[in-house]
């Protein structure tokens, strides 16, 4: 655990699953409700940081997650990114991108093209249902992990 590391020191969303080895959150973002960042729990900041084996465990769980969010809310498209230029630990957004979206079809961080102030009301379904649809597919036993 690093010192001054906000993915270190907060879960950063809202947690939902968490091993030894990572965790699942979802991020509170009003015009993209479906965003899930799969977070490395160890103090790293690039994916070459970890060893194949892991890398493979990191990807595993991003599939599943995408996989749930496809499955259970049928997005128009799935964005996958690892950035963290501004926190240096290593993770990946996994977000639910819609053709009502606000910045449709710019990148989450572009401007907004519309607003949209009903986005979490036309998922398919409610987010405590999602998310635990998103846990369920994590959980020991099932692909991912």
């Amino acid at each position: 655990m690093a010192s001054g590391c906000e993915l270190c020191e907060q879960d950063g969303g809202i947690l939902l699953l968490q091993t030894p080895q990572w965790r699942v959150i979802r991020a509170l973002d009003g015009d993209h409700p479906a965003f899930y960042r799969v977070i490395w729990n160890d103090h790293v900041s690039e994916w070459t940081d970890l060893s194949a084996s892991d890398r493979a465990v990191m990807m595993g769980v991003v599939e599943t997650v995408e996989s749930a969010l496809r499955a259970h809310l049928k997005p128009t498209k799935v964005n996958l990114a690892s950035l963290g230029n501004v926190v240096p630990h290593l993770h990946w957004h996994v977000i639910a991108r819609f053709d009502w979206d606000a910045r449709w079809p710019a990148p989450v961080w572009a401007p907004k093209q519309h607003d949209v102030p009903d986005a979490e009301q036309r998922l398919e379904m409610p987010l405590a249902q999602l998310d635990q649809q998103v846990i369920r597919a994590l959980e020991p036993g099932t692909s991912g992990n």
